[in-house]
């Protein structure tokens, strides 16, 4: 009984400071000011306008299908390169990965002939 007593007190006495400080909370006065001179159906023409155009921040795949690349080399030059660069090996490689890989059908092949 007496600790119920003692919080009613602690209580009062905290509602008593509370409203003699005059506890309010403060107003909200807007964060932007707006001056428009622009007339409303100027505003929604030019909202029409801009929800068609596109996205000027899009990154990645949000921004559309790429641009196509004009290139300068014809595309045989390119496959002829890339199938010597697959063939040259692993220019990174050290000892073992530095070589092309056989194929696996070939190498069973191999061991066959020197199995027998």
């Amino acid at each position: 009984m007496q600790v119920s007593k003692n919080i009613r007190i602690a209580a009062i006495a905290t509602l008593a400071v509370l409203s003699a400080i005059g506890v309010r909370a403060e107003e909200y006065e807007g964060v932007l000011k707006f001056d428009s001179t622009a007339v409303r159906s100027e505003v929604r023409a030019d909202a029409a306008v801009a929800a068609r155009m596109p996205n000027p921040y899009a990154e990645g795949a949000e921004s559309g299908p790429a641009e196509a690349v004009a290139s300068v080399v014809d595309r045989t030059s390119v496959r002829t390169q890339a199938y010597a660069a697959a063939r040259a090996g692993n220019p990174f490689g050290e000892a073992a990965s530095a070589g092309v890989m056989a194929p696996p059908l070939l190498a069973r092949a191999k061991d066959r002939e020197r199995a027998l």
